[in-house]
């Protein structure tokens, strides 16, 4: 979809001004929360804005309901060993002590921890109003305030109306590049136009957990003989189930699983884009449908589901993947896949590229190592005073299915939170700072990269 764009206006424009502020965060997901706090934290006057009433964006609207990104894959180890800390370790650790998260779940060759959606929020909430973040709930970007290629704030729809807020450095953490599409500068999507299909998550109640663990076994991926299961109940018409690999996590509320079983794709059998309202509304429809009949073959086929019903599914279908930005510099599959490190690396990766296309899932693991994501990947080529964190920043395809992933997605926020401070400190382009040096500063606030 190339829809013709005219969602920019001129500083000089005519809309009620809602409020000046130094940083602007749009987008309360992962990263919008930890750039919000790690800016305001650092002493500068900050607002984030979130289309919903609360904080958590895929992690707790799409369920994703997993924090993965922690931990090195291997066929050696038997314990995990974790390699992201700094902000996504304060988050890990707060929900661990209110009792909202797993202990690590094995997941193949890695682990992953279980998070509880509502301690999620809870958190998120808590760490901004900590930090004296403001935040606007119900409030959703229509268009951006420009100046030449400078973004000077943005035009917000809420149930008041139209109003502006003027920023001195403007944080996209909306997950779909929204500012950077509404400012007219270039993105990428997918490849070439093919995208990661979504997925609809839920969660299962009613379960004898010990039952269903002796059965599945201690991996969350399901096993071949699961996988033989469903094709064979596929090919005798008894149910539709579009993806026979599955995975099921242990949450951290008794009696429950999440379920990430789905496999959405439009009715064309073409990968559906949640930016086209026509084709997120389809992935909705279809998904909750999907949904229903995945639960209803737990239910009837494997041991300790017997009495299980569905607790809920997203606020939405869990989106993987939409716009990227065309960034300064540009995480490549060969960077992924061979590991590299980076003087001015913000975060390390260890997650497998997880491709949801085709078929079914691709997962390439990354044993006993990781990757850097370079910080420039979070700066577009084009207009200043912005700078992007989460699942949009510069990547190609199958490398972005490695490092859109929650943990990485905590440290991209740190590192725009970071950035945001030193360009207003300093009266410096967000271009202009150099990406070891905002390495440097992660690791003064606890990242542990060096």
């Amino acid at each position: 979809m190339n829809w013709k764009k005219n969602n920019v206006v001129s500083s000089k424009h005519n809309y009620p001004v809602f409020a000046n502020v130094e940083v602007l965060v749009i987008g309360g997901g992962a990263a919008g929360v930890a750039a919000a706090e790690t800016a305001s934290r650092h002493g500068r006057n900050v607002m984030l804005i979130e289309k919903y009433g609360f904080c958590g964006g895929a992690a707790v609207a799409g369920l994703s309901g997993t924090i993965c990104g922690l931990y090195l894959s291997s066929e050696k180890k038997t314990k995990p060993e974790q390699v992201v800390f700094g902000f996504t370790e304060r988050f890990r650790a707060e929900m661990e002590r209110r009792g909202g998260i797993t202990a690590p779940l094995k997941y193949g060759h890695t682990w992953t921890v279980t998070h509880d959606p509502l301690v999620w929020r809870e958190v998120a909430e808590d760490f901004l109003i900590e930090s004296n973040v403001n935040i606007l709930y119900h409030t959703s970007l229509v268009g951006v305030v420009m100046d030449d290629e400078s973004i000077k704030g943005v035009i917000i729809n809420t149930k008041s109306g139209l109003a502006a807020i003027h920023a001195d450095v403007v944080i996209d953490a909306s997950g779909d590049a929204d500012v950077i599409y509404r400012a007219g500068f270039h993105f990428n999507m997918g490849e070439e136009g093919k995208i990661q299909n979504p997925t609809m998550i839920f969660r299962l109640g009613g379960i004898n957990v010990e039952r269903f663990l002796e059965h599945w076994g201690s991996d969350t991926i399901c096993s071949y003989e699961v996988t033989n299961l469903i094709n064979e109940l596929n090919k005798s018409g008894q149910y539709e189930l579009p993806r026979s690999k599955i995975w099921i996590f242990k949450t951290s509320r008794p009696n429950e699983l999440l379920v990430n079983a789905t496999r959405i794709i439009g009715k064309d059998k073409r990968e559906l884009n949640a930016t086209n309202p026509a084709d997120h509304t389809e992935a909705e429809y279809l998904g909750r449908h999907q949904v229903r009949e995945y639960a209803r073959f737990l239910k009837e086929n494997i041991k300790g589901c017997e009495d299980s019903f569905i607790n809920d599914t997203g606020i939405e279908v869990g989106i993987r993947q939409t716009r990227t930005i065309d960034g300064v510099d540009r995480l490549t599959n060969e960077d992924v896949l061979t590991r590299r490190k980076r003087s001015n690396g913000i975060v390390r990766s260890p997650w497998p590229i997880e491709l949801h296309s085709g078929e079914k899932p691709k997962v390439e693991w990354l044993l006993d190592d990781y990757y850097e994501v370079p910080f420039e990947t979070l700066i577009p080529k084009k207009g200043e005073n912005v700078i992007v964190a989460g699942r949009c920043l510069s990547a190609e395809h199958e490398a972005l299915a490695s490092a859109r992933v929650t943990a990485q997605c905590f440290a991209y926020g740190q590192a725009a939170g970071l950035a945001a401070v030193e360009s207003i400190n300093n009266n410096i382009p967000i271009r202009n700072i150099n990406g070891i040096y905002i390495r440097d500063l992660l690791n003064k606030d606890g990242a542990k990269l060096s």
